[in-house]
């Protein structure tokens, strides 16, 4: 299942959830009417609990051999490592540390929760798990808009995954979304950050607690980005300068960037000229690149390397197209055409310099 969410063979549900909109395989219950989180939780089948259990082998000295001896195999506990185990079907989902803190999904939402506030307006669009159960993700829509321009609209949203296999921390993004093509916009500023990360230590609980205090900077990126995209969007820039900044923002390295301006084109140079030449067809011919914020401006720019990961790029799964977007080599791509259309807006040019 290339999709990989998760089927519960006892309820013979897909492990999602969607308001209004089936997604992703055309899986999950669709429900009317924005849940709440913990409503949201039971929708998608995620009020499972995960426990911590001890590993254990077995003392091989004994074994007879004979499937019908019985000689009792003693067990060897394994010290200092744990199993991660789903409750209702007892799969295991991971091996953990002693450090390692079992954050339930109810805990998980409750941070999230916390983290909007509860207020009116926020809206629970999607949740679910993936694999056996062992990460988990929520989608929270916030009130208002980015606006740029007069009629190209940019929704707000929290994204929340965490996972119960040892690897990754529960994190927290602000992700906001161009609404005319459903591009997935993420934009540093400074040296803010749109996301928290917490690690599953035994202190998570208490940092859960103050993370929502962090994510505060939703508020203060949308009304930054408000202003930074509406600019770029009366800020001109050539067909050329463009394919200068989406060669800067594509290039998987200095080397192969370094070869194409020498017009040394080796293999791998042009798998890199095929992806630049696929940034710039999107930049210049796709239709939510013709409105007038985006045509011929620099916010278009940025538009064509964000869209063209998020619309065009092929990925294996859509779970490696999340991970990519919202915290892999999409975002990194993503980030690098932000930093660079701010060098633009300065400059009036894209520097090719390899840093």
């Amino acid at each position: 299942m290339a999709h990989q969410i998760n089927f519960n063979e006892k309820t013979c549900k897909d492990s999602f959830m969607s308001v209004k909109e089936k997604a992703w395989h055309n899986l999950g219950q669709v429900i009317e009417s924005y849940p709440k989180s913990s409503e949201a939780m039971q929708f998608a089948g995620l009020d499972y609990i995960v426990e911590k259990r001890p590993l254990f082998t077995y003392d091989t000295d004994n074994h007879t051999g004979d499937p019908d001896s019985d000689i009792i195999i003693p067990e060897i506990e394994v010290p200092n490592y744990y199993a991660t185990v789903r409750a209702d079907t007892e799969q295991v989902l991971g091996v953990v540390g002693n450090d390692y803190e079992v954050i339930q999904n109810r805990d998980a939402f409750s941070f999230f929760d916390a983290i909007v506030g509860g207020g009116d307006g926020i809206l629970y669009e999607t949740c679910g798990a993936l694999g056996n159960g062992e990460r988990i993700f929520i989608t929270a829509k916030l009130p208002g808009y980015i606006r740029v321009g007069s009629d190209d609209l940019i929704e707000k949203y929290l994204f929340l995954t965490t996972s119960h296999d040892g690897y990754g921390s529960i994190t927290a993004a602000f992700t906001p979304t161009r609404i005319v093509c459903n591009n997935t916009l993420h934009a540093a500023l400074g040296n803010m950050t749109n996301s928290v990360k917490i690690r599953h230590t035994q202190s998570a609980q208490e940092r859960l607690k103050q993370a929502h205090e962090v994510m505060g900077i939703s508020n203060t990126m949308s009304d930054q980005l408000n202003g930074i995209f509406n600019r770029w969007a009366g800020i001109r820039i050539t067909d050329k300068e463009v394919l200068k900044l989406v060669q800067r923002a594509m290039a998987p390295s200095k080397e192969v960037l370094q070869n194409v301006l020498d017009e040394n084109i080796d293999e791998y140079s042009s798998h890199f000229l095929n992806t630049v030449e696929k940034v710039c067809e999107f930049a210049f011919s796709h239709p939510t690149q013709q409105m007038d914020t985006t045509r011929g401006t620099l916010f278009g720019a940025y538009n064509a390397v964000s869209g063209y990961m998020q619309n065009v790029k092929q990925y294996k799964t859509e779970e490696v197209k999340l991970k990519s977007i919202l915290f892999g080599n999409g975002f990194n791509k993503t980030q690098t055409a932000f930093q660079l259309c701010k060098e633009f807006e300065k400059t009036g040019e894209t520097i090719l310099a390899l840093n």
